[in-house]
């Protein structure tokens, strides 16, 4: 299997890349990675530059096709899944619910509330609503928020809105994080590291699906 890194998480999130990379060994995967891995066009397709997306999906091809891909990125699942042609991929998230499901992975289940953010292009585009769910309470109760799933609030960071209108991407994770303060959950787990880039704060504690389950999971006490 192709670990595809993502540039969010490769460049900014490595918390993410050595959690995903930790779950994987832990699991008996037999992965690799690419060192020279480029973008996989999302951010180009979603700002306009669709003849430049374009390049960058017929350059990645050659070196994807084949492959059994594994993302980090909600953005990159989308947009390999979606964008590109005949690419075998999978979400970390669904990658984590069958290896739970498998008894690949064991986790041992706590005495800890958390709230999940479903990212737009993951839940909304893709709809991949209950596999992070499923690894969630596989480790801690679940408490909704009062927009999941479609009906989710964008986190702000998505499309350029991040680039281009820092302050109202600002603006729209504030008021995600009051929905989370709302349901008195002080752990708040995603599955897209633009989510978990743009969400982070002073109040509550952000965490990838991946470094939740590494924290919180008891998988080295269990090895």
């Amino acid at each position: 299997m192709l670990y595809f890194r993502g540039c969010t998480a490769r460049e900014k999130q490595m918390g993410i890349v050595r959690a995903t990379e930790q779950l994987l060994t832990l699991a008996g995967i037999d992965y690799h990675i690419h060192e020279d891995e480029k973008c996989c066009g999302s951010v180009l397709l979603r700002t306009g530059f669709e003849k430049e997306a374009q390049k960058q999906i017929e350059k990645n091809t050659e070196f994807l096709k084949g492959e059994k891909i594994i993302t980090s990125c909600a953005g990159c699942y989308k947009t390999l899944k979606e964008d590109y042609e005949g690419l075998d991929v999978i979400h970390i998230s669904q990658l984590l619910d069958e290896l739970i499901k498998n008894n690949k992975l064991n986790p041992v289940k706590q005495n800890l509330k958390v709230t999940y953010h479903d990212s737009c292009h993951l839940a909304r585009h893709c709809n991949v609503f209950d596999e992070p769910r499923n690894v969630i309470e596989s480790v801690a109760n679940l408490v909704e928020m009062e927009n999941i799933r479609r009906e989710s609030l964008c986190c702000g960071a998505g499309g350029g809105v991040k680039s281009a209108y820092y302050r109202i991407a600002s603006q729209m994770a504030e008021s995600r994080i009051d929905q989370v303060n709302a349901t008195g959950c002080k752990t708040l787990v995603t599955a897209c590291p633009f989510c978990r880039l743009n969400l982070e704060n002073d109040e509550i504690e952000v965490i990838d699906l991946t470094e939740f389950l590494i924290r919180y999971g008891g998988l080295n006490e269990g090895k």
